[in-house]
């Protein structure tokens, strides 16, 4: 053995007697918490003008920390991204309505969401985090403030699968008050998913693209078993959102295109667009204005443009 690897060796070592020291005096090592890089501080006007009422239908409000704290339990750690940068965001872009999902770094606290909501006079609606300890009360609270579905995550590095018959269960509930609920997987896994979907008692939203993977190719079985989820099952929809995280190759993410474009040719009335916005944990941050500019890309013709940006989200998330 070189020294290198007696080194190696000795710190691999030393770190095991200290976890295992930690525990026998009852107290797990600290998991170090990553910090998530803000979004791009500078928009561009996009080139592509947006139609009147378009719908940003993936978008999240973060902090400020100081009035909204984040969990005790979140993933990430992240810079407040407040509603007055949101505003000029969409701003800039020109977007008029939007839905904010609450973040996992909230948690179940969910007033974020519904304070943005009651200034928006009507421009705003939700996607909630809730668990199965909600009372009646407390979700009928939320119905009446904004919140049109409830979000579930089933990523690692957000929480994992979870318990699902505490799954069935809020799935249950929210149905009566006439939610849908979104859907976030790992890569390649809508397939596993798909009998209990199916199942469903209301209709579902299935995150970014079914997160998408482009290096793969079009002919990747995770991307067929979405494509065909989305055409069997009449409550399955899908956002055409996270071009930045299905690409392979970074900006200006052209090659996720042919992905977002097979998914709106696949199912035209059941596909919605979003941001994103402050896209918290890719790996090739975007810009918001280019995000807009990728949209006559995949949706070239302006009758599809009009139903994946006002129409549909008009119709799912049932604004005014």
């Amino acid at each position: 053995m070189n020294r290198r690897e007696c080194l190696h060796l000795l710190t691999g070592l030393t770190g095991a007697v200290v976890a295992n020291n930690a525990r026998a005096q009852g107290a797990e090592p600290k998991v170090q918490i990553p910090t998530i890089a803000p979004p791009d501080p500078n928009p561009k006007a996009p080139s592509f003008k947006l139609p009147p009422k378009s719908c940003d239908s993936h978008t999240h409000i973060f902090g400020p920390a100081s009035r909204y704290p984040f969990s005790e339990k979140r993933p990430y750690n992240t810079a407040d991204a407040p509603l007055e940068t949101f505003c000029s965001v969409h701003e800039k872009i020109g977007v008029e309505r939007c839905v904010i999902v609450n973040a996992t770094v909230h948690g179940t606290d969910n007033r974020v969401v519904t304070d943005a909501i009651a200034q928006s006079e009507g421009a705003y609606k939700g996607i909630a985090n809730v668990n199965d300890e909600m009372t009646e009360k407390e979700l009928a609270a939320l119905d009446k403030s904004g919140i049109c579905g409830c979000r579930f995550a089933f990523l690692k590095r957000l929480g994992g699968v979870g318990d699902m018959n505490k799954f069935q269960r809020i799935v249950h509930r929210v149905a009566e008050l006439g939610w849908h609920i979104d859907v976030y997987f790992e890569p390649g896994t809508v397939a596993e998913f798909a009998p209990i979907l199916t199942a469903l008692p209301t209709p579902y939203v299935i995150d970014h693209m079914g997160t998408v993977q482009a290096g793969k190719g079009l002919d990747d079985p995770g991307f067929t078993a979405l494509l065909d989820l989305q055409k069997k099952d009449e409550k399955c929809w899908v956002k055409i959102t996270g071009l930045e995280r299905a690409s392979a190759v970074g900006k200006p993410f052209h090659d996720a295109v042919p992905f977002a474009k097979a998914l709106i040719d696949n199912s035209p009335d059941r596909v919605i667009w979003g941001t994103d916005w402050p896209h918290p944990n890719v790996k090739f941050m975007p810009n918001d204005g280019e995000i807009v500019d990728l949209i006559p890309l995949y949706a070239p013709d302006s009758k599809v443009q009009q139903k994946l940006l006002v129409d549909n989200p008009a119709r799912l998330f049932k604004f005014s």
